[in-house]
């Protein structure tokens, strides 16, 4: 199989919101970022809703869907404090399109919205305790809808009028993220993929395989887990604003995550803000986290 990688294979940065950044933050300046599943739900009660033996989110004719959310991926079913759900509108892991209107609309979907993965994580000191976790890819942040357009703009031109397939892989990144000894029980959820089929009377390279490709998406991820009420209101506002609609790509307020903010419009669409001063407030969290100030001891611990 061959593998497109668009970045280099390298431990991304760890950053959390002890460090205050969300204070001032574009949204654009987070690339990914992973949340306990439960909080989400509490912050997110307009684009997330546990009913009965369901998990709601609204679907694409949905008049909450217009005014923006989030692109959930999934095969049906998440599981939560050990009960299973069912996802009531979904993006599936695995679609085929046999057209360019099929292949258009796919591309322009999952890259409309933030799309969220979910994810359950034990750790190896207790494999009794399961955590339920929602990770976020921000779909607008440059390096993160690069590497997407990128992987899908290389495959299609090395495969002219042939079939190929073409997977987008986020499990190195969120590995990478947890401390050692943690266990990530369904990796492959953080996974996508798409095939296409076109009309080719000999298809031999995809026949054989030999037009699979994977790319494997780098990114820094924000921790966003936190049990301090201001905190999580900072939170709920920044999740607010990343999922919003985006009308116009000039627009200064749709990038803009707070009033008090500082930087050019410019800096706001290269994404060249710098980080902002931090605070060395510890992170609380159902599982602990490094965060971006804490020392190498630190981030070694398990969760």
């Amino acid at each position: 199989m061959a593998t497109a990688a668009c970045e280099p294979v390298t431990r991304p940065s760890l950053t959390s919101i002890s460090s205050g950044e969300l204070r001032s933050l574009w949204t654009c300046d987070c690339e990914l970022a992973l949340l306990p599943l439960s909080q989400l739900l509490r912050l997110q009660p307009g684009a997330f809703q546990l009913r009965g033996e369901q998990l709601l989110v609204p679907g694409p004719g949905e008049p909450v869907a217009a005014r923006g959310g989030f692109n959930v991926f999934g095969d049906g079913l998440v599981r939560l404090d050990g009960q299973l759900y069912r996802l009531s509108s979904y993006i599936k892991r695995y679609v085929e399109l046999t057209n360019y209107c099929d292949y258009k609309d796919y591309r322009e979907t999952i890259l409309s919205k933030p799309m969220v993965f979910f994810i359950n994580v034990q750790t190896k000191k207790d494999i009794s305790k399961e955590r339920t976790y929602a990770f976020l890819v921000n779909t607008r942040h440059p390096k993160i809808r690069r590497q997407i357009e990128q992987g899908m703009d290389m495959v299609i031109s090395s495969v002219i009028g042939e079939s190929y397939r073409l997977q987008f892989d986020f499990q190195e990144v969120v590995k990478n993220f947890f401390p050692p000894g943690t266990i990530v029980l369904n990796g492959e959820n953080l996974s996508f993929t798409y095939e296409f089929k076109a009309d080719a009377l000999f298809d031999f390279f995809y026949w054989f395989g030999l037009s699979n490709s994977t790319v494997k998406v780098h990114g820094k991820v924000l921790n966003l887990t936190s049990t301090n009420p201001e905190k999580k209101e900072t939170i709920k506002l920044f999740l607010e604003k990343m999922s919003e609609p985006l009308i116009r790509r000039s627009s200064f307020s749709d990038r803009k995550f707070s009033v008090t903010s500082r930087g050019s419009i410019d800096d706001v669409f290269n994404c060249n803000l710098s980080p902002r001063s931090s605070v060395t407030e510890p992170l609380l969290a159902e599982f602990s986290f490094p965060s971006l100030l804490e020392s190498e001891e630190t981030s070694s611990q398990l969760i």
